[in-house]
């Protein structure tokens, strides 16, 4: 969240990196979230957004192997799975001109309550689907990405399909990658002390706080071994937001897909 994550190659793009459900900002996080230089893309090019298909794998994988490390990055059976399952919640962006993968976006649907009960980002994943098929809630799996407009034109494609099936919640977990420094210097202190504590209203950890600033207001638990990243400990924080105007999602079934597309400018931020 960012998208919902909002999105690591050699050098990382202005928007960060969401992966596995956290969202990597390159101002925020140092070497974790800047994997990304070299796979970096010129801008301006021409971007093509759709549903992702199988015949897409093997340029996902290209992206995916760009962007994280052998513990962080999908298998091609893992995207396979995803594609298959959730078809409407796979999205990818790629330049028009050469084919070149330059953003994907992985979603499921979940509840509040496996959310709740899970204890890593892979539980998450995994909860069983007879649950989730009751709710009005999304997990975002995965948001990687090479280019900053890539990642913004998932999200424009992205938030008219949501309104019009529905969703009306997105949850992700967030790493926390000023907690080793604060640590060292608070030894004994509780984690959630630095999760909860607030400076002018806002997060204390920037990462936390670039996300209450997108809508990620609601934190609903603070996990330890939730995802691999050495700033946060291993750390993570399931955090939630509405979908934008998802409130009022029996108008927006009523309404033309188009329509919806055409006010996609007033649905880019969660709220």
């Amino acid at each position: 969240m960012h998208i919902f994550s909002i999105f690591n190659t050699r050098r990382a793009s202005a928007d960060g990196i969401l992966k596995n459900g956290i969202y990597f900002d390159p101002a925020i996080v140092g070497k974790p979230s800047v994997m990304a230089a070299k796979a970096s893309v010129p801008t301006r090019q021409r971007i093509e957004v759709r549903f992702l298909n199988q015949h897409d794998l093997q340029n996902l994988m290209e992206l995916e192997r760009a962007v994280w490390d052998e513990t962080q990055a999908a298998s091609v059976t893992e995207m396979s799975v995803r594609i298959t399952r959730y078809p409407t919640l796979a999205i990818g962006a790629f330049c028009s001109e050469t084919g070149r993968a330059l953003a994907s976006l992985f979603a499921r649907p979940t509840s509040l309550e496996a959310v709740k009960r899970a204890r890593s980002w892979q539980d998450c994943v995994n909860h069983d689907d007879s649950e989730a098929s009751r709710q009005k809630a999304l997990f975002g799996i995965s948001l990687s990405s090479i280019d900053g407009d890539a990642a913004k034109a998932i999200f424009a494609f992205f938030w008219p399909h949501a309104l019009k099936n529905g969703w009306q919640e997105m949850y992700l977990g967030s790493p926390i990658p000023g907690l080793r420094d604060w640590i060292r210097d608070n030894p004994g202190q509780a984690v959630e002390n630095y999760v909860f504590e607030r400076r002018k209203g806002l997060p204390r950890d920037r990462q936390l706080c670039y996300y209450h600033k997108k809508g990620f207001q609601r934190i609903v638990a603070v996990r330890r071994e939730y995802f691999p990243h050495a700033a946060s400990m291993n750390y993570g924080v399931v955090i939630g937001g509405r979908i934008p105007l998802g409130s009022l999602a029996p108008l927006w079934k009523r309404l033309p897909l188009p329509w919806l597309q055409a006010m996609k400018q007033w649905l880019f931020v969660l709220q």
